[in-house]
């Protein structure tokens, strides 16, 4: 038996995307797990959730900010330990390490965007996640990576040899499928607002998501092609989001062009069902749910051929560059006008999503701590 000690705080405090990566792994690890002992600590509040007898929580009355500055900005020697009691293996999702005193250590880094794109973070961020991540990287005994493309940029930008670093994909919950039941839709787009037909765009309102670009695509079709659809894009307001702002206003969009703010989780299998394509044409994803997420609803899904999500989508979505608006606004119309096309991609989206499940991810989360325990 092994005690495994891990950071739950995102599964507690980010609602989207490291959050909902860690309540998925984590949920099916305590699925599929029964022999070893888990301890998840988090900061700031414990969460409302049952789990099996081999699990116990640890939550600090402290901030996730107060333990950041603690042991990344003051790097002040308090082990992780303390709070967790004695481990074998202490798991950090969420890029950086805590002090330990013997543990063996796992980090998991989901992408380095801020690298790759520095313009696209705040300063404040960036300047934060360039001292802490190279360290905590250089810490770990092993590291795992959301994507074969976030492992090749660990070894490109950082230096890692590549055989200290795991690929642990994500995974779709069963919950997103198309949703049969036409009341809740109508409720669901009520609720928001919408009215149909619309385009979808979903994630953290940012330089990365590559909204502006997205904007004019659509704005392109709307005067070439007369469409008739909304633009949808559902996200909380992150950092540097003003040019979003900026550019519905220049193009006088703001009847067609809809911010509809943050998605509760329970209402995304509705939002993606009514949806007649979803557009991910992201700058860099470490892995990119969201593209799973929208196939596993049976909707078309235009994205980007960087990073990951080639590698996520596979065949059953249309690439395009990410800083190309016609490409992207061409993308979009033959995903909305060509009906075989759809079928099409409908299909091969429902097939492609059964290669990530969560119950997999867990498979290879558990090898990973085997091996270190080994």
């Amino acid at each position: 038996m092994t005690r495994i000690g891990i950071d739950y705080t995102a599964a507690v405090q980010q609602g989207a995307g490291i959050g909902r990566y860690t309540r998925g792994l984590i949920g099916a690890l305590a699925a599929l797990d029964r022999s070893n002992r888990y301890v998840l600590f988090s900061a700031g509040r414990d969460a409302a959730e049952s789990w099996p007898t081999n699990f116990s929580r640890r939550a600090l009355p402290l901030s996730d900010r107060h333990l950041a500055i603690l042991w990344q900005r003051l790097r002040l020697p308090v082990p992780v330990e303390l709070f967790t009691g004695r481990v074998d293996i202490f798991h950090s999702p969420d890029f950086v390490l805590p002090p330990v005193v013997a543990a063996r250590t796992a980090l998991t880094i989901h992408d380095l965007s801020f690298m790759r794109y520095p313009e696209c973070s705040s300063p404040p961020l960036l300047e934060y996640l360039m001292r802490s991540v190279p360290r905590s990287v250089a810490r770990a005994d092993l590291l795992l990576a959301d994507s074969a493309s976030t492992r090749q940029d660990l070894v490109d930008l950082l230096g890692v040899p590549e055989e200290r670093v795991r690929v642990v994909y994500a995974g779709v919950e069963e919950r997103f499928a198309p949703v049969q039941d036409d009341a809740l839709v109508r409720a669901t787009l009520h609720q928001y607002g919408i009215q149909r037909p619309y385009i979808l765009g979903l994630g953290t309102l940012q330089p990365r998501k590559n909204f502006v670009r997205l904007i004019r695509a659509y704005d392109r079709l709307r005067r070439e092609r007369n469409l008739p659809h909304q633009l949808i894009i559902g996200g909380g307001r992150g950092w540097l989001y003003e040019e979003i702002d900026a550019c519905i206003e220049s193009l006088g969009l703001h009847e067609q062009v809809r911010l509809i703010g943050f998605v509760n989780d329970n209402d995304l299998p509705a939002l993606y069902t009514a949806a007649d394509v979803f557009a991910f044409p992201s700058l860099y994803e470490g892995f990119g749910i969201p593209v799973l997420e929208a196939m596993a609803c049976g909707t078309p899904v235009v994205t980007a051929t960087a990073s990951s999500l080639p590698e996520v989508a596979g065949d059953a979505a249309l690439l395009v560059s990410p800083t190309d608006e016609e490409a992207l606004a061409d993308a979009l119309w033959r995903a909305l006008d060509d009906t075989a096309l759809r079928e099409t991609l409908r299909r091969r989206g429902f097939e492609q999503v059964q290669r990530f499940t969560w119950k997999a991810a867990a498979q290879q989360l558990l090898a990973s701590y085997t091996e270190l325990a080994a």
